[in-house]
């Protein structure tokens, strides 16, 4: 009869059941893979937390942004740490590798690294950051271990050192990927331009210092600008020379560029010592110069158009270092209060002695300023174009305290141990009278005699 009755009870009455339901969620799947992703995941946190990760809180944010690293056996990961300790990779930069490139853990990934780094000798402590940056860029340009260690061997074969390679990789990682740039044309290509023949290193020391040539065409920007060279005239040895000693210098240089500056020295109006001075190195060194000061006026803001105005108005600015430049624009942006745009309607400012000339009259307008002795506005001609003269009758003739600091000529003079305030300056003939002498009897009594004679 029990039986009979038990198995007439409704259905839903046995789902409700609480050890069939109890019985259920134990048996549920789910849970059993989470409760052992839990433990791979404490697991990995204590291999990783023992080699520098600072605390668990950045340590399980880090594993959840990285969910790759839970299917890599625990083993594999022992293998890829020992192998970047191998590679120099303690405590803050295996952190910071890490945390950077965390597919470095993958076991894989690190093998097919390994051949690449054993051939550029980048297998020691001394070598972390370049193989830092290598595996930093490699995994975010996904640039493969096998195309790497191709392009590596090509440029070793054109001549190129380990550590110019690593400087190219560094500098234009696109010409490691595939179907990327093909750098031993232009390779070859300077070679021929400047016949650079037997001497391998010229070409190391040009891509080691300049590696962004690589990625110039060579129809566009190489082959016009030696073209350019050849036209104007100058010695392929003091190109080859200026190439090897500043190679971004002259591959930086825009074709039609030099030609702009040498049109500008040839057409110079200035005095005949100036434009000897000026070109007495070489137009080639010249023409440089000229394109550096162009350069270093268009760096504070001056379009190429008044830079080269500038220039020809005051061609004395070719001669002065880029320092001294600097300093002078220093000066007339925060002591002066002008902008750069004056020099286009004052170039001459760049060949004034700033000790000399302008920081006396500067000293002066201050002091008038505070005193309240001016009520105009003081521009940039008045620092520039007014000559010493008139700058001393319009500012400091009136006011007898300048004198001292704009270093002219002091008026006070003494008579009798009074000071006397004359209204001009003495003149030079005052200064060279010769002295008076008292005329003693003796010499009067010879005038008698000699007049005597006379008649």
């Amino acid at each position: 009869m029990a039986i009979r009755a038990f198995s007439q009870r409704p259905l839903r009455i046995l789902h409700r059941s609480p050890q069939l339901t109890n019985l259920r969620s134990f048996a549920n799947p789910s849970e059993i893979g989470r409760k052992t992703q839990l433990l791979d995941e404490s697991s990995l946190s204590i291999l990783i937390s023992n080699h520098g990760f600072p605390s668990s809180s950045h340590l399980h944010e880090f594993l959840r942004s990285n969910p790759f690293l839970r299917q890599i056996a625990s083993s594999d990961l022992h293998r890829s740490i020992a192998l970047l300790q191998s590679f120099g990779f303690f405590q803050n930069s295996f952190l910071s590798i890490i945390t950077a490139c965390p597919r470095i853990l993958d076991l894989d990934f690190l093998r097919k690294w390994q051949q690449a780094f054993s051939e550029l000798d980048l297998c020691n402590a001394s070598s972390v950051s370049k193989t830092k940056t290598i595996l930093q860029q490699s995994a975010r340009l996904r640039i493969s271990s096998e195309d790497f260690l191709n392009n590596s061997r090509l440029m070793r074969n054109a001549g190129l050192s380990a550590g110019t390679v690593v400087r190219v990789f560094e500098q234009l990682p696109a010409a490691f990927m595939r179907d990327g740039i093909d750098f031993c044309r232009r390779i070859e290509f300077l070679k021929n331009a400047v016949r650079i023949v037997d001497s391998e290193d010229e070409i190391d020391r040009i891509c080691y210092s300049f590696p962004e040539f690589l990625a110039f065409p060579i129809d566009g920007r190489l082959r016009p600008l030696f073209s350019e060279l050849s036209d104007l005239g100058f010695d392929r040895i003091e190109v080859r020379k200026l190439l090897t000693q500043n190679p971004s210098l002259l591959l930086g240089v825009e074709p039609g560029e030099l030609s702009r500056c040498v049109n500008l020295l040839r057409g110079l109006k200035c005095r005949v010592p100036i434009k000897e001075k000026i070109l007495s190195n070489g137009l080639f060194h010249a023409a440089i110069n000229v394109k550096l000061r162009i350069d270093f006026l268009c760096g504070h803001g001056l379009i190429r158009r008044d830079a080269f105005k500038i220039l020809h108005v005051e061609p004395r600015s070719i001669l002065y270092s880029l320092g001294d430049i600097e300093k002078k624009i220093q000066f007339l942006l925060t002591n002066l209060g002008f902008s750069v745009d004056h020099l286009v309607e004052f170039p001459d400012y760049l060949g004034l002695n700033l000790e000399k000339q302008i920081s006396p009259r500067l000293q002066v307008i201050e002091i008038l300023k505070t005193n309240r002795g001016i009520d105009m506005e003081v521009e940039l001609k008045h620092f520039v174009r007014l000559s010493r003269r008139k700058f001393f009758n319009f500012f400091v003739k009136p006011y007898p305290e300048c004198e001292k600091i704009f270093g002219g000529l002091i008026r006070d003079v003494r008579v009798c141990d009074e000071k006397v305030r004359t209204k001009h300056p003495a003149g030079l003939w005052k200064l060279f009278n010769p002295s008076k002498y008292s005329s003693s009897e003796e010499d009067l009594k010879n005038m008698r005699q000699f007049m005597e004679t006379l008649v």
